[in-house]
Order: structure tokens, then sequence, then C-alpha cells
């Protein structure tokens, strides 16, 4: 860490608030590198926590350097490893909540930028933002504001960009875990004044978790540091593979050499996810009679899963 960083830090943790001049000062002293070393990463973190109502220029500075640190900035590139994913969490519980403004953008640009993270940061991520959206209260990145007791189109966004971003708990998808945290925010707002949007989030997502079809799973991180070191092996091993690969028949390709791929029905696959098997009905009835009464959200998910699938599901 330089020293003109460390004494703008400190500067700005004395006054406990940070302009944009104060963020752009910051700016220039940590990017010169091009990376952010451990020093910056904790210094830039407890800046965040020292000052309150951040500017958006600071949110978006805070949330792109530690996400560098946290996502760019090991191998494989991509990866957050189970040591990065605990430094993250010590961090943002160090004062004992998310922050509505900083840290709330980290973890969801840590999400959407990321290949795949530890399974602990997806749970921990899945917690914080049910509470978030549960509890905040004041100002978010986004233009609006995190309301308690209901939940607004600043709030529904939020969700949505975490609920599918590319690390998130179920990629592409939406998991089980997921679906249900969906059903707890559902009954806790229900009533109250909540953005038309919320509706439309709450039958997708959870439609998309019954019936959706979905190949995409992202490398364990051991497998992909084992092809990123391949990758990078610049030794007669990678001759010899070379060489296995333009002896191989030219008409099977790379099956000769990394053996033949399973082939799959797509259509038939499609048609599987889609339909309604006994597990996610069971589910599904278990969530919806969880309290006495069949709610609005409820009947309009039901009437999407018998219009997609073509399965009629009564309670």
């Amino acid at each position: 860490m330089t020293a003109p960083f460390s004494d703008l830090a400190a500067g700005v943790k004395a006054k406990a608030s940070i302009t944009a001049e104060d963020t752009l000062a910051i700016r220039r002293a940590v990017w010169p590198d091009g990376k952010i070393d451990p020093a910056e990463a904790e210094a830039i973190f407890d800046v965040n926590t020292s000052v309150k109502g951040s500017a958006p220029d600071w949110v978006d500075f805070f949330a792109e350097a530690i996400s560098t640190y946290v996502v760019w900035q090991q191998s494989p590139v991509g990866y957050v490893d189970e040591a990065k994913a605990e430094w993250l969490m010590a961090k943002i519980d160090a004062d004992g909540r998310v922050d509505s403004l900083g840290e709330l953008e980290l973890l969801v640009k840590i999400l959407e930028n990321a290949t795949n993270v530890p399974e602990t940061l997806k749970g921990y991520a899945l917690r914080q933002m049910e509470q978030i959206v549960l509890t905040g209260t004041g100002p978010t990145r986004d233009v609006g504001s995190l309301d308690p007791g209901s939940i607004n189109a600043t709030e529904v966004n939020l969700l949505r960009r975490m609920l599918f971003a590319q690390a998130s708990d179920g990629p592409a998808s939406i998991s089980r875990a997921e679906a249900e945290m969906l059903f707890r925010i559902k009954d806790a707002t229900l009533g109250s004044d909540n953005a038309p949007e919320w509706k439309t989030l709450f039958v997708q997502a959870v439609g998309n978790h019954l019936m959706a079809h979905n190949l995409y799973h992202p490398l364990a991180l051991e497998r992909a540091a084992r092809l990123n070191a391949f990758m990078s092996d610049t030794h007669s091993s990678v001759g010899g593979f070379l060489g296995r690969m333009f002896r191989a028949n030219p008409a099977q390709g790379f099956s000769d050499v990394f053996g033949k791929r399973e082939t799959v029905d797509e259509d038939a696959a499609i048609a599987a996810d889609k339909a309604i098997d006994s597990d996610e009905e069971a589910w599904l009835k278990a969530e919806i009679n969880a309290d006495a009464e069949l709610d609005p959200l409820e009947e309009a998910l039901l009437a999407f899963v018998a219009e997609e699938s073509g399965t009629a599901i009564k309670p």
C-alpha cells in the first residue's frame, strides 16, 4: 500500500465521510499498478465501514476494487477460493450487518462477475439478501431505497440480479434454496404496498425452479485449476498431447483424445424438466399449504405452472 493512499484513507476515516473528490483521489492512488494488494483491500474496506451516507462514486469504486481483488486476482481467474470467501464474509460481518450501500452492491457484483464461488459464500449471500430486503433501510446504489415490511422496485431489481447471477446458488436457474427464500419474502410482505414487479419475479423465478432446463454447470475450482495448469504448460507433455490429437481420426476429432461424449436427447431433456414430477409437486404443495390461505401470488404461480407444464396442481 502506497503512502499517498494510506494518508488519503486516514483522512477520510477521520472525518467519517467521503466526497466524489476523495474517491477520485483514492482511485488514482490505488489503480496505477492495475491491481489491489491485500493491504489495500483491507484499507478500502475499513474506509467503507467508517463513512456514512456514501456517495455513488464511492460505492462504484468500492465494489469494483474489492470484486477485482476477490474474483480476478488469483488462479484460475474468475474463481473465488475458500480463503477469499472467508475473508470477505468476515469483513462484511465486522460491523454486524451488510451495509445497505457498498457491501450490498459488492455481494451482488461478485456473484455476477465470478464464474463460481464456494457454497459457503452462496449461502451467506442468500441469507444476507433476505435480511436486507425484509429489514433494510436507507438508500441503495440504484435510484430508490430499502423499505422494511414491503418490497419495492429497487429491491426487486437487487433480488433479480442476485438470483440470476452467474455464480449464484443456481447459476442460470433458480435453486431450491432460492425458491424457498422467495416464499419467505412473499409471506413476510403479503398485503403490503409492494411493487408490481415483485409478483412477476416471484412467479417467474419459482416457475423457473420447477420447470427450467439448464445444462450450465460451472467447473469446480479444483478442476478449473487443473485445466488452467494444463493450458499453461509449455513442456513436452503438451507436444505429446498435440501429437495424439493430430494422429486422431479427423472425422472423430477430439473424441479420440478426450473420449466420446455422451449424447443427450435435448428435446426429451427439455420436456422432462418442464414436466412437474412428484417431488416438485409435493414441495410446491407444502410451501403453499404452510399457511391457511391461498394468496394472490400463489394463485398466479399455480396458473403459470399449469399453463407452462400442462399440470394443474391443487394444493
